[in-house]
C-alpha cells in the first residue's frame, strides 16, 4: 500500500485558522470580521500602472531579485521615511509577499536545532516555516491585557542555540506598537548574543495616533548598532490595501539579503511581472496615502471597539495594525475557539480564535481577534449583530 502520509517536516503544522474561518463565513453567510482583508481597493492610479504594464508587455520573467525600478523605490521609501541608506542592487530583493519573505528568511538563516526566539502571539506562518526548518521555538509573551514587552521574559528565552530573534511590529494580532525603549532592550539583547534579527513590518504605516509610542513606528534597524544585523521585510498589501497582490520585499545588509534570495529562487523565482511597476509606482507617486489609510483605519478601529464593548466584549483598544483583540473568558466559554465556532449562529459574524498563535495556550485560549479594515456600513451592521445576539454559553 502506498504510503500518501505528509512528510514529518509538515505533518506537525495545524492547517492555518484563516482558511477555516474564512470557509465558516461562506458556509455560513456570516460577516467576515476575523480575516484581514480589505474591502476597498487601493489607490486607483497604482491599479491602473498595472493595468498599463499588462497591455504594454511586463508579462514575462523578471529578474529574481526584482525589477530595478521596484527595488530602488524601496531603496527611496526606506531612506525617505527612517533615513536608512540602501544599494538596491544589493540589499533590496522582491518576494511574493511578505509570507515568502518569512519562509526564504527562515530557511535561508536557520539550520535544525537552531533557536528562533519570537514574540507570541504569532502569525501562524511564523510557526510553520520554524517548524520547516527544524528551527526550536523560544516564544516571549505578549500577556494579556495590555500586550507589553517584558525584557526579562526576552532575555530568559535567549539560550546557547538562539541564532535569530524574529520580531513583528506593529505586531499582529494584539496591536501593539513597540515603543523605542522596548526595541532598545531588545537590541541590546539582539547585540549581547550576537543574534539576527528578521523583523516583520507589514504594517509599518498602520500606525493610529493615540500610539503610546509618540514617534509612530520606529524600525529596528536604525537603532545603533543594528542594521548590519537586521533584515527587514515589508510589502505593498496592508499599506496599500492590495493585499492579493502578494509583493513585498527584504532590505537589509546584503549577506542577509542574499540568504533570502538564496531560497527564494527555488520557491517562486519571481512573481507578479505586472505588478511590480505598480508597486514602484505606488511607492514613488503615492507616498501619502498610507497616511490617509491609517487615519482612516484609526475612526474604523474606534467604531468596532465602541461597539464591542457595548457588546459585553471588552476590546483591548490597538496602537497599530487593523485588528482587536477581546476576552470572552467572562462569558462562560471554554475558549476562543469554542466562541468563535458557534458565533455564525449566534450573531451571524465570524472572528478569529487567538491561541493558535500561542505556544502558551493558557494564555491565549480565551483571546479572540476581530479585524477592522472593513468599510463602515459593515462594521457597525457586525456590530449590531453582536450587541443583539446572545453571546453568553
Amino acid at each position: 500500500m502506498t504510503d500518501f502520509s505528509l512528510a514529518s517536516r509538515v505533518a506537525s503544522i495545524p492547517p492555518t485558522i484563516f482558511s477555516e474561518m474564512s470557509s465558516l463565513a461562506v458556509r455560513t453567510g456570516a460577516l467576515n470580521l476575523g480575516q484581514g482583508f480589505p474591502d476597498v481597493d487601493g489607490p486607483p492610479s497604482v491599479v491602473a500602472a498595472a493595468a498599463e504594464a499588462l497591455r504594454n508587455g511586463a508579462n514575462q520573467y523578471t529578474p529574481g531579485a526584482g525589477i530595478a525600478p521596484l527595488r530602488a523605490a524601496v531603496a527611496r521609501h526606506q531612506q525617505r521615511h527612517y533615513g536608512i541608506e540602501l544599494d538596491p542592487e544589493t540589499e533590496v530583493v522582491v518576494t511574493t509577499g511578505c509570507t515568502e519573505a518569512i519562509a526564504a528568511a527562515l530557511l535561508g538563516l536557520v539550520d535544525p536545532g537552531d533557536e528562533v526566539v519570537v514574540l507570541e502571539p504569532y502569525y501562524d506562518s511564523y510557526l510553520a516555516m520554524i517548524e520547516m526548518c527544524g528551527g526550536v521555538r523560544r516564544p516571549v509573551t505578549l500577556r494579556a491585557p495590555d500586550f507589553r514587552l517584558d525584557v526579562e521574559e526576552l532575555r530568559a528565552a535567549v539560550g546557547p542555540r538562539a541564532r535569530v530573534l524574529l520580531l513583528n511590529s506593529p505586531h499582529n494580532p494584539t496591536g501593539t506598537v513597540l515603543t523605542r525603549a522596548e526595541l532598545q532592550a531588545v537590541a541590546d539583547v539582539a547585540i549581547e548574543h550576537d543574534l539576527l534579527v528578521v523583523t516583520d513590518e507589514v504594517y509599518e504605516h498602520l500606525v493610529f495616533d493615540d500610539a503610546q509610542s509618540t514617534e509612530g513606528h520606529v524600525p529596528i534597524a536604525t537603532l545603533p548598532g543594528m542594521r548590519e544585523r537586521t533584515l527587514t521585510l515589508s510589502s505593498v498589501g496592508k499599506s496599500y490595501s492590495l493585499t492579493g497582490w502578494k509583493v513585498g520585499w527584504a532590505t537589509g545588509p546584503a549577506p542577509l539579503v542574499d540568504a533570502v534570495l538564496s531560497v527564494k529562487q527555488w520557491l517562486t523565482f519571481m512573481s507578479g511581472s505586472p505588478l511590480q511597476p505598480a508597486v514602484a509606482h505606488a511607492l514613488d507617486h503615492e507616498p501619502d496615502w498610507p497616511g490617509r489609510l491609517a487615519r482612516d483605519l484609526q475612526g474604523r478601529r474606534d467604531l468596532l471597539c465602541d461597539g464591542l464593548g457595548r457588546a459585553g466584549l471588552d476590546p483591548r483598544v490597538p496602537e497599530g495594525t487593523y485588528f482587536a483583540t477581546t476576552d470572552v473568558a467572562h462569558l462562560g466559554w471554554a475558549d476562543g475557539r469554542e466562541f468563535c465556532l458557534a458565533l455564525p449562529e449566534r450573531a451571524g459574524v465570524v472572528a478569529i480564535p487567538a491561541q493558535g498563535f500561542y505556544d502558551d495556550v493558557d494564555a491565549g485560549r480565551h483571546l479572540v481577534r476581530w479585524a477592522f479594515c472593513k468599510e463602515a456600513a459593515v462594521i457597525e451592521d457586525g456590530v449590531r449583530r453582536l450587541e443583539t445576539a446572545d453571546l453568553s454559553r
